[in-house]
């Protein structure tokens, strides 16, 4: 078991995981999806929104995903986010993505920031890569393709009053899904 915490924990280094100077790397992830298709849309459609720059998965039959992220209200900063996720099953690899969830009512973005908050199994994801993807959960099917991280398209929907989109950053993981991301919610200061 110590092995695989090793190679976790090397492989979401090796990934950039490790973060960058705080620069400001939540308004360039907010302008990638801004930039990429119908994930445009959802900025002047919801309530508000969560962003994750980097979130780093890894796994080798027994997985973990981590990442950072803020929330905002009407753009406007309201708080931070830490996602986390385990998964048992088959997978193998790694991966950086960053993800984006947006709120289409107060009632949705209440529920995410009431402290902690879980997707479901049927949680699902319309993927953004720089070569046409697919996603699927119980809910549904959806899919998008793209140039580059650049010039993303994709195609989505709010599903129970939420609508996640992801963007590819790198790595190579047998696996990829948010049925299973557990949310922590702390009020800016």
């Amino acid at each position: 078991m110590q092995i695989m915490t090793r190679v976790f924990a090397l492989t979401l280094l090796s990934l950039g995981f490790a973060a960058p100077a705080m620069a400001d790397r939540y308004t360039e992830t907010i302008e990638l999806f801004k930039n990429a298709g119908d994930s445009a849309y959802f900025f002047g459609h919801s309530y508000g929104y969560a962003v994750f720059p980097t979130v780093g998965k890894a796994g080798i039959g027994i997985g973990g995903a981590r990442g950072e992220g803020r929330v905002y209200r009407g753009g406007a900063y309201v708080g931070d986010t830490t996602l986390t996720q385990l998964s048992i099953g088959f997978q193998l690899g790694g991966q950086a993505y960053s993800q984006i969830i947006f709120f289409e009512d107060k009632r949705s973005f209440e529920e995410f920031t009431s402290g902690n908050f879980e997707f479901g199994a049927q949680a699902s994801a319309v993927v953004v890569t720089a070569a046409a993807s697919a996603g699927a959960g119980t809910t549904g099917a959806s899919a998008g393709a793209s140039g580059g991280r650049k010039d993303a398209v994709t195609a989505g929907q709010y599903y129970k009053g939420m609508a996640t989109f992801i963007i590819a950053k790198g790595g190579l993981m047998y696996e990829a899904s948010i049925g299973g991301q557990k949310f922590s919610f702390t009020p800016a200061e």
